[in-house]
C-alpha cells in the first residue's frame, strides 16, 4: 500500500470527529440551499450504502415528487470484511445487493434495478477509464439532468476513484456533477481546508424522506451490525459514524 492510501486508511480507522462537533458548528446550519433540478437523476455509488449514506433522503425526495432515479452500482462491496471467517466475497456481495435493494425500497423506489459494474472492491482506480465509459453510456441512456457522485476527497481510494470517473462522464456528457461525502464527516473538522465548503450546500430533508432514509439505513446491517465474534467481524458503521448520517438535511459540494 502507497504512503497516500495507507495514510487515508489510517485516517479513516482513527478515532472520528463526533456529530456533536458538526451540530455545533454554525457555518454548517448557514449553507446555501440546493434543488435537485428537473429530469431524470443518475446517482453513482462506490460500493452498495454509500448512495443511502450520502444521498438517501434526497432520492426519496425525488421518489416523492416523481422523478426519475437510477443507480448504478461501481463494486458489489463484497471485500467490506476481508478477514471474515464466516462469509466469503461472494456471499457477501449477495447479501449487499439484496440490502440496498430492500433500501431502495424503503425509500420509494422498490422499481429501481440498481446497474452493477462489478469492479473488485477496493480496486475502482485501476479500472477508472472502464468505470468513467459505463458511466458516461448510463448518462445518455436515462437522458440524465443531473448526477450525484462520491466526493473525489473521500479519503477512500474507491470513494475517490468513483468520483473521477463521474467527474470525467459528466465533461463528456455535458451533465451537471453534485458529491456526495460519506467518510469526510469522520475524519474532516469543522472548517477543515481540505473540504470545498465553498462549494457545499445544503439539501432539507422532509420529515417523511428523513424517516425514510432512518429506515433504509438500517437494511444494511452487514455494515453496521458484526457479523459475528472476532475483529474480522467488526461493524464497519457503529452508531457514532451512522450519526453523521441521519441528519435532516445532506450535503453536497456543487
Amino acid at each position: 500500500m502507497t504512503s497516500a492510501r495507507q495514510a487515508a486508511a489510517d485516517a479513516i480507522d482513527a478515532p472520528g470527529t463526533p456529530e456533536a462537533d458538526w451540530a455545533s458548528w454554525p457555518a454548517l446550519g448557514s449553507l446555501p440551499c440546493a434543488t435537485p433540478p428537473a429530469g431524470a437523476v443518475l446517482v453513482v455509488a462506490a460500493h452498495p450504502d454509500d448512495e443511502v449514506l450520502g444521498l438517501g433522503g434526497t432520492m426519496a425526495t425525488l421518489a416523492a415528487r416523481g422523478s426519475d432515479v437510477h443507480v448504478l452500482s461501481v463494486t458489489d462491496g463484497e471485500r467490506s470484511h476481508p478477514h471474515s471467517p464466516h462469509f466469503t466475497a461472494a456471499r457477501l456481495a449477495e447479501i449487499r445487493e439484496a440490502e440496498l435493494r430492500a433500501a431502495l425500497g424503503d425509500l420509494g423506489l422498490p422499481a429501481v434495478r440498481p446497474q452493477r459494474l462489478r469492479i473488485p472492491d477496493t480496486q475502482v482506480h485501476r479500472h477508472e477509464r472502464t468505470v468513467r465509459d459505463q458511466i458516461t453510456a448510463r448518462l445518455y441512456a436515462v437522458q440524465a439532468a443531473l448526477c450525484v457522485a462520491p466526493w473525489a476527497g473521500d479519503l477512500h481510494s474507491d470513494h475517490e476513484a468513483a468520483g473521477r470517473a463521474a467527474a470525467a462522464a459528466c465533461r463528456a456528457a455535458g451533465v451537471p456533477l453534485w458529491r456526495y461525502p460519506v467518510w469526510m464527516w469522520h475524519w474532516a473538522r469543522p472548517a477543515d481546508p481540505r473540504a470545498p465548503w465553498d462549494r457545499a450546500a445544503r439539501i432539507a430533508l422532509p420529515v417523511d424522506a428523513a424517516a425514510r432514509k432512518a429506515s433504509a439505513v438500517e437494511r444494511f446491517r452487514s455494515q453496521i451490525h458484526p457479523l459475528g465474534e472476532g475483529e474480522g467481524n467488526a461493524a464497519i458503521l457503529p452508531p457514532e459514524e451512522l450519526a453523521h448520517h441521519t441528519r435532516p438535511f445532506e450535503v453536497v459540494f456543487r
